[in-house]
């Protein structure tokens, strides 16, 4: 069985080379394409639990932050965040039907007062309000948002990823969980 990181990179050189139709990435993703603005820089593939815990132990979530996540499909970690520390989230993904599932979880979750979920693209979507992001995307997208992250979150932001790197930019710390490797940068002070 193909490792979440295997599908996401399978996918990527699919995206990248542009030689095959979109159909070929899946129904669903093809179905659900219909329905959206603009292709899916990302496919879905949901972050199993141990790692989304994982990921807001690292990041040190607690009541008074506010967690971001870019590309947040069916919304478990903004939902997980808010039902495990009592803090706010707002989740974000270019497909509707992720949304929906996301506001149904959320609801079912009892966290609908301490959640939001909008339709929306992360490269023109306003995070700065966020003191955590997470993130499930591919190295390519994780460069082309690193310089808005670096200039609109605030310094001391912490900023964690599921199993892809920032390039160049060190993580402060990395853990395995499974077979996921999850990475944690904090935004630096401005100079």
């Amino acid at each position: 069985m193909k490792s979440r990181r295997e599908i996401l990179r399978g996918s990527a050189a699919l995206a990248f080379t542009h030689a095959l139709p979109l159909g070929l990435i899946g129904t669903a993703r093809a179905q659900a394409q219909d329905e959206i603005a603009r292709p899916l820089d990302v496919p879905y593939v949901p972050t199993p639990v141990p790692v989304v815990d994982a990921m807001l132990d690292m990041a040190q979530v607690g009541k008074a932050d506010i967690v971001y996540d870019l590309g947040c499909g069916d919304g478990r970690i903004v939902v997980r965040a808010a039902t495990r520390f009592g803090c706010q989230g707002v989740g974000v993904d270019l497909n509707p039907e992720r949304v929906k599932e996301a506001k149904a979880n959320a609801a079912r979750a009892r966290v609908s007062e301490l959640t939001r979920f909008e339709v929306g693209d992360v490269f023109e979507f306003d995070f700065s309000a966020a003191s955590v992001v997470t993130m499930y995307l591919l190295p390519s997208v994780n460069l082309k948002l690193r310089p808005r992250l670096l200039k609109e979150l605030k310094p001391g932001t912490r900023l964690v990823s599921h199993d892809f790197h920032m390039g160049d930019w060190a993580a402060e710390r990395t853990r395995e969980v499974g077979r996921s490797r999850i990475y944690l940068w904090t935004i630096p002070p401005r100079t």
